[in-house]
């Protein structure tokens, strides 16, 4: 009886077009595994640079703060500050404030007014006017008796004001605030005890309010933690929330005054270059008023543009990188926006 071996059947073989689909189609996902991957860990290192300009973009839509613009949104109440309780510090610091004016009698009082009602125990005010011929010498008169200086005769302009009237007082701390600008209340206390606090910082600086010729709040800056690099190029200081200690002004020989629009840049700038040590706080200090009369604007383009110029030349040896200087305005920027979306869920940066 024979026996036969089964008949082996070939396997059918795949037709090569199905073949190809298949193969391209393993190809086509790897690649879109790559592409996933690549995505992830470039998100995952760059992090800072795609992140947050989505919130830069979100703070000003939802907030409408925009770091350097003067009128953010329509007039509204001023809102104050949650200043910090007050501690035990018990030596607070003698504080100086000088005030420069001219033809300035329509808001003055208020701003007078801003410094004598915070009611600081140890408070020297002098207001330096430059001869104005508008009702200023008026409202000067009501105060006369309130203030440790005060004097209305021609000047030299507003630097020379500043200097002039912190010859006629003392303190360890000092700070100008111009004649249409405004302290909000608490601010002088918390000035005088943070200070007394730390006595290693030498300079402090806050947000900014900007207020419109009513009083009634159109705007903020929301600064982010000092960046002496950033501030070498853009002067983001707001000088009425700017306070430093005197032994530090006297080492630096005080206020230029052959600068009538940046003197409070270049009296930070020369803070910086001797070492002082700067904090930036995490609360609003004063109020900045726009109005069209303003030498913030009637000289931003002829005198103030060319002081600017003649520091940024002193400050990098006459080699202004403006690409550099761009970059870190934009992260700075950023930076700013970052603590305007913490200060609204409550969280000072």
């Amino acid at each position: 009886m024979s026996s036969k071996a089964p008949r082996s059947h070939p396997k059918p073989k795949r037709p090569e077009p199905e073949l190809r689909a298949i193969r391209a189609y393993l190809q086509e996902k790897r690649r879109h595994l790559r592409y996933l991957t690549g995505n992830l860990r470039y998100y995952a290192t760059d992090w800072p640079h795609n992140v947050i300009p989505l919130l830069y973009e979100l703070s000003i839509k939802v907030l409408g703060l925009r770091l350097g613009d003067f009128r953010q949104y329509p007039p509204r109440e001023l809102r104050g500050e949650r200043f910090p309780v007050a501690g035990k510090t018990t030596e607070l610091p003698a504080i100086a404030i000088v005030t420069p004016s001219y033809n300035q009698g329509h808001v003055i009082a208020q701003t007078i007014a801003s410094v004598l009602d915070q009611a600081y125990p140890r408070l020297e005010y002098a207001v330096v006017d430059g001869g104005s011929t508008d009702g200023t010498r008026d409202v000067l008169d009501r105060y006369l008796q309130r203030l440790a200086y005060c004097v209305s005769e021609p000047d030299a302009g507003q630097s020379d004001a500043v200097a002039k009237g912190f010859q006629h007082v003392q303190g360890e701390i000092m700070g100008y605030l111009n004649s249409d600008d405004m302290l909000l209340p608490g601010a002088l206390r918390f000035v005088g005890e943070f200070f007394a606090l730390h006595p290693n910082v030498d300079v402090i600086y806050g947000h900014r309010v900007i207020v419109d010729d009513d009083g009634q709040e159109v705007g903020r800056w929301i600064l982010p933690p000092h960046d002496a690099e950033v501030i070498k190029y853009y002067d983001w200081v707001p000088q009425e929330t700017l306070f430093w200690r005197s032994a530090l002004y006297q080492a630096v020989g005080g206020i230029d005054r052959a600068f009538q629009f940046a003197m409070d840049w270049d009296l930070v700038l020369r803070f910086i270059n001797a070492g002082a040590r700067f904090q930036r706080v995490p609360y609003s200090l004063g109020c900045f008023r726009v109005h069209d009369q303003q030498k913030t604007h009637a000289l931003s383009d002829s005198v103030g543009q060319r002081e600017k110029d003649v520091l940024l030349a002193r400050e990098h040896s006459g080699k202004h990188n403006a690409e550099q200087a761009q970059k870190l305005c934009n992260s700075y920027a950023l930076r700013s926006s970052l603590c305007a979306i913490l200060l609204k869920c409550g969280i000072r940066y």
